[in-house]
């Protein structure tokens, strides 16, 4: 059977009375910047993460420009973040003046490699930028301490990983501040573009919510030069729709895990995590659950060690109407707009951009699409 990557109108369609409603009242207020939609899903967002503050924003990378912009780093600064992510975390990093300095990941998290940043702090480094990807956050322990000892600040990419935990806290809430986003893909997904972030630091906040209407206080009077980072009123009205569900969307999406992880974890070939050379005969890779963390799976990424052998599957699947995407087919050490910063080498990142596959797992599925998802996925690895 056919089976999509992802079928947005399968979790819209469900809600469709109650997101025209908000529309209708939305469209009746007349009020669409700001105002009580805007600050009734902020106050949502911060009671279900338990932080201080959380202020909407214009997209998930706006959430990091304008962290970044808060933190008042720029020219002259150094700031860490994985080469294995979407673009928009080093690119938000060159676009306030910094420098990324791109750190290598753990082969069997895709996380930021702790022991690898450690290598790459030098005196100009003022930040580190941890993605947790996927949904599962990175080693915030061992990522907290460095950058406690070396004074740094933390800016955690949580754009597909809201409702993710690390030990009993939420993703994006052990540092100086969380970013996320509201791409219609992620966990909870609007309808267009949108960004949150989450902070318990008093000034961090109030200086986020002065740049993001173009540093203005008083209206027209403008102490700092920020941007236009707005979420509008009907955005956040559809997404308060949205938010009550989430933990179970989540739920499903863990469902799905496990059975992908109980129809394949079994067979020879298969393994669960591995480091970057897996043992000979290993024909799949699986996710692995990091100690102490709970993922909410935004992607099921598979690896498939040896050459040739990811876009084999990958066509595999595509003849058999089964949805696939590779995140990321390249590192972004390896990007032409960062040729200009100094040559490094991560091999971690650059073999699992050969290697990656992402499958369906969105919350909708039917359980026999995920199991027609795994015996294709059987199919291939037992050819």
């Amino acid at each position: 059977m056919a089976v999509p990557l992802l079928d947005l109108n399968r979790q819209n369609g469900a809600l469709h009375p109650a997101l025209m409603a908000a529309c209708e009242r939305v469209l009746r207020s007349g009020h669409f910047i700001q105002g009580t939609e805007v600050e009734s899903f902020e106050t949502d967002c911060a009671h279900f993460l338990g932080v201080k503050h959380a202020i909407a924003v214009s997209s998930g990378t706006d959430a990091i420009l304008v962290a970044l912009m808060a933190l008042n780093l720029g020219p002259g600064d150094e700031v860490i973040c994985p080469a294995f992510t979407f673009f928009a975390t080093a690119g938000c990093i060159a676009r306030v003046g910094a420098t990324p300095v791109f750190a290598d990941v753990e082969p069997h998290t895709f996380n930021l490699d702790a022991v690898d940043v450690a290598r790459r702090i030098t005196p100009r480094t003022k930040a580190l930028i941890p993605v947790h990807l996927f949904g599962q956050t990175a080693d915030m322990g061992a990522l907290l301490a460095l950058a406690h000892a070396h004074k740094l600040a933390v800016i955690e990419d949580a754009a597909q990983a809201l409702g993710a935990r690390h030990g009993t806290r939420f993703a994006g809430t052990l540092g100086d501040c969380g970013t996320y986003s509201f791409f219609p893909s992620k966990n909870l997904g609007g309808f267009g573009d949108g960004g949150l972030v989450a902070t318990n630091r008093d000034d961090l906040a109030e200086r986020i919510r002065l740049l993001r209407t173009h540093g203005a206080k008083p209206k027209y009077y403008h102490a700092v030069i920020g941007g236009n980072f707005r979420l509008d009123a009907l955005q956040c009205a559809l997404l308060r729709v949205k938010l009550p569900h989430l933990p179970a969307y989540c739920a499903a999406r863990q469902t799905h895990a496990d059975t992908y992880h109980q129809a394949l974890g079994a067979l020879p070939g298969v393994v669960t995590g591995a480091g970057l050379q897996p043992s000979t005969g290993t024909r799949l890779i699986l996710p692995v659950v990091a100690a102490q963390r709970t993922p909410i799976w935004n992607q099921f990424t598979l690896r498939v060690p040896g050459a040739g052998r990811r876009d084999a599957l990958r066509q595999h699947l595509a003849a058999a109407g089964i949805g696939t995407e590779i995140y990321y087919p390249l590192p972004l050490h390896r990007q032409q707009c960062f040729a200009h910063l100094p040559a490094v080498t991560l091999p971690v990142s650059e073999q699992l951009a050969t290697e990656v596959l992402s499958i369906p797992i969105f919350p909708e599925l039917s359980s026999a699409e995920v199991q027609d998802v795994s015996a294709n996925l059987k199919s291939f690895i037992r050819r």
